[in-house]
């Protein structure tokens, strides 16, 4: 994983969970408090999330395959994908449900200085891990607003673990305030209204990390900036004289293919193209290291072809070809 980051941001989320759901779950059992039951939850399910990303980010480094050919680099998407999911079912429904129980069947919470004391002690564990993320993020983050570096970034582990570790901040204040109207006003409905707010807050999250990496599952380009590096480098201005088009594809988040159909001079020699295309592939990964995998392809520029533009047939997802026949 440009990993070194993401992974460190990772451990310290899964460390602080973990830590974190044993002392919410009990601070549950000695005062009963539906907000501290749905916080373990979703601090459980956070740590199940960093686990999955961990196992992710092992099995995106195994070697190519004949059946894969292009590796496995998509493995962290898939689970990225997964964590969306489980944050969704586990920690958003199940809290809303918690909420619901609660404020339909409200009851005091006793011994409040267990949930009081667990919730500081989350909020401050939270703090260092969120920070953390923070602190890997901004080595990657560049000039990037926050909201431009979590739908454009194509690595997906800091984004979700950015999103989580904010929820979880949230979360704690919003426990927090649950049970403290709860323990002012005597009426355990605040507590659920507290718990019914992290549910909604976790569905919002894990519907922002579904939208984003099912993106990435589809398959992204290179971003502007890598586009026009790897522009510049196709173009020699001697054999290759213009990009006539060009794709490129995330095959994970260190991989990127790279297609071309290059113009060259129409009486250049097949040796000549040949040596062409090999300095192009050279100098395109030495503009974008993460182009693994290049196709070139030579062909004579037309401006009569380039005037009708597009072929929206040659174009995947484009228009498909029906059998006149039927």
């Amino acid at each position: 994983m440009s990993a070194s980051g993401g992974t460190k941001a990772i451990v310290a989320a899964l460390a602080a969970n973990l830590a974190i759901a044993v002392s919410k779950f009990v601070a549950f059992l000695f005062s009963g408090s539906s907000s501290m039951l749905a916080e373990s939850v979703h601090s459980l399910a956070d740590s199940g999330n960093q686990a999955l990303l961990l196992v992710g980010g092992k099995k995106a480094q195994r070697e190519a395959t004949p059946q894969h050919p292009f590796g496995y680099g998509r493995e962290r998407y898939i689970y990225a994908f997964l964590v969306s999911i489980i944050l969704f079912s586990v920690g958003g429904m199940f809290a809303l449900y918690e909420g619901y129980e609660k404020i339909k069947h409200p009851h005091e919470i006793d011994h409040w200085y267990w949930p009081v004391g667990v919730l500081v002690f989350a909020i401050i564990a939270e703090s260092f891990s969120f920070r953390t993320a923070i602190k890997e993020s901004n080595t990657l983050r560049g000039r990037k607003s926050w909201k431009e570096f979590i739908r454009h970034a194509k690595a997906p582990e800091l984004p979700v673990v950015l999103l989580e570790d904010l929820g979880a901040l949230v979360g704690l204040i919003l426990a927090l305030g649950g049970v403290g109207l709860a323990l002012l006003t005597g009426d355990g409905v605040w507590d659920g209204v507290g718990t019914i707010c992290i549910g909604v807050l976790l569905v919002l999250i894990a519907v922002v990390l579904a939208i984003e990496t099912k993106s990435l599952l589809l398959g992204e380009s290179a971003g502007t900036e890598e586009t026009k590096r790897i522009e510049a480098a196709i173009v020699d201005g001697d054999t290759v004289t213009g990009i006539i088009h060009m794709r490129t594809l995330h095959l994970g988040p260190e991989e990127l293919l790279v297609a071309a159909k290059i113009a060259v001079q129409h009486d250049d020699t097949a040796a000549e193209i040949a040596g062409a295309i090999n300095a192009a592939e050279t100098r395109i990964r030495e503009a974008v290291p993460i182009a693994r995998v290049i196709y070139l392809e030579p062909d004579i520029y037309s401006d009569a072809e380039a005037a009708k533009g597009a072929d929206p047939e040659a174009t995947p997802g484009g228009p498909t070809q029906h059998d006149p026949a039927h």
